[in-house]
């Protein structure tokens, strides 16, 4: 099970951080990413962390301004978000996945509530 914290609205420009906390001991078998849905639009990968913390991978718009992180003893993957454009607005949900490639594909086994993060001009 996954839950999120953080989000809200904010101004462009500020930065804000969304937290995911596992509940699972076996979170340091997933490999944890944030996805992103905006209103009339498919959900898009955001980033992606491996299991070991090791290795990340962004979307590449996004790269630069938003980061991922994880704490494998707390059981918490986060997304730091930097610099918000109105065109971040969207619902964010965090998601894990045993398989890397499924992860960076948007077939995970496990996903968050989701959380809405607004940005206004």
């Amino acid at each position: 099970q996954l839950i999120q914290s953080g989000g809200g609205l904010v101004q462009a420009g500020d930065s804000l951080r969304l937290s995911c906390a596992a509940s699972e001991p076996t979170f340091q078998d997933y490999n944890m990413g944030w996805f992103r849905q905006a209103p009339g639009k498919e959900r898009e990968f955001v980033a992606g962390i491996d299991w070991s913390g090791t290795n990340d991978y962004y979307e590449a718009s996004l790269k630069g301004r938003f980061f991922i992180s994880r704490d494998n003893v707390n059981y918490m993957v986060y997304l730091q978000m930097n610099s918000l454009k109105p065109d971040d607005t969207a619902i964010y949900y965090c998601a894990g996945s045993t398989n890397w490639g499924r992860l960076l594909a948007g077939l995970n086994e496990s996903w968050g509530q989701g959380t809405q993060v607004t940005v206004s001009s």
